[in-house]
């Protein structure tokens, strides 16, 4: 089904929204396919449970209307949000390939191949250069937010946790605890010295480089205090197992300037863009083709990550360091956001592991 250009405006009555399937799970709610009766199109409706998210509704909102504002065409735009009873409804398009996580996990357990991945990579890049130039840091940018459309658009979608930089009221917040996933979150922003900016997504973008050719992130099945030790702690991820050799240099380029500790040496979105790397990158047709065809419903396969995680859990039976591992792997792979972390509770932490 082709996006459609001339869009009516989107009603903001909850019962002209018929909710069908569940496509997708995250700490604040749940996103379904809905179907829009007044303008008989299938959409995507994201309801967020105010009780249960951090921000304060003003800050939602604000949120929801930043979404709305923005206009790229790898950007998953907004429609319009509504609020019903506890929760905000936030309308944007239904991405009927699901997301890159759900994908490999149906499809490519192991990773994509390398001209796959320089076609998504691509489109999330544009994204970003987008979504700086206009003030925005995105902070969790991973595979489970990149979206693919029917038609094989990619968009990088999921503003949850995103910060508008140039809001002054709205900068600091962040300070004492930081948000994101911590797999994909860059050094400086667990450190919380010296703040972080732009090039936090930048990060972010490289730990996604390797999970789009793994099939996951490094430290994906660490609970997060171990992850924020090894991000800390030891050498920036590359691809550099044997299984890597099928990757190109100028693919183990791209990421190693994107993973750099320090934030001033990484390049900016828009300087990445020029990277010879994303010469090997294709058109959407050859996203439908190579990734698209022959996928199960989304919400099929949303299903049956459900019902593997839960089938796992009720088998088996745990220590408390395990009981941790599995619900880190299970978040992963459902690609949940919102990790919260006390930034002094976990140096304290840090402080007594051996």
């Amino acid at each position: 089904m082709e996006e459609r250009k001339d869009k009516g405006k989107y009603p903001v009555v909850p019962a002209d929204y018929k909710l069908l399937e569940e496509i997708g799970q995250g700490v604040s709610g749940l996103v379904f396919r809905a179907f829009c009766v007044p303008l008989g199109e299938y959409v995507a409706v994201k309801q967020l449970d105010l009780e249960k998210c951090s921000g304060t509704l003003d800050t939602i909102r604000k949120e929801a209307q930043t979404m709305s504002l923005i206009s790229h065409s790898n950007v998953v735009k907004a429609h319009c949000s509504f609020v019903v009873s506890q929760h905000l409804w936030v309308v944007m398009p239904y991405m009927g390939g699901g997301s890159c996580l759900h994908i490999m996990k149906a499809t490519s357990p192991d990773g994509f191949d390398e001209p796959v991945i320089a076609t998504i990579l691509r489109d999330t890049l544009k994204a970003l250069e987008y979504l700086h130039r206009q003030g925005h840091i995105h902070r969790d940018v991973k595979a489970g937010n990149i979206l693919i459309h029917e038609n094989g658009a990619v968009k990088l979608g999921d503003f949850g946790v995103a910060a508008f930089m140039f809001d002054n009221g709205d900068r600091q917040w962040s300070r004492k605890t930081f948000v994101g996933t911590p797999c994909w979150m860059a050094p400086e922003v667990m450190e919380q010295i010296n703040g972080y900016d732009f090039k936090a997504d930048v990060w972010s973008f490289g730990i996604t480089a390797l999970e789009l050719a793994h099939g996951h992130a490094p430290f994906s099945k660490y609970p997060p205090l171990k992850v924020l030790l090894m991000t800390l702690q030891n050498a920036a991820p590359g691809l550099t197992y044997e299984r890597d050799k099928r990757f190109s240099k100028s693919f183990k380029e791209m990421i190693a300037m994107c993973l750099v500790k320090d934030p001033t040496k990484r390049p900016t979105a828009e300087k990445l863009l020029k990277h010879s790397f994303f010469k090997s990158a294709k058109s959407s047709d050859y996203i439908v083709r190579h990734v698209l065809d022959g996928l199960p419903p989304l919400w099929e396969r949303v299903r049956d990550v459900k019902l593997k995680d839960a089938a796992r859990l009720a088998e088996k039976k745990t220590s408390t360091f395990e009981e941790q591992e599995e619900k880190s792997q299970n978040a992963y792979k459902r690609g949940v956001s919102g990790w919260n972390f006390d930034v002094e509770d976990l140096k304290a932490q840090a402080a007594m592991v051996t």
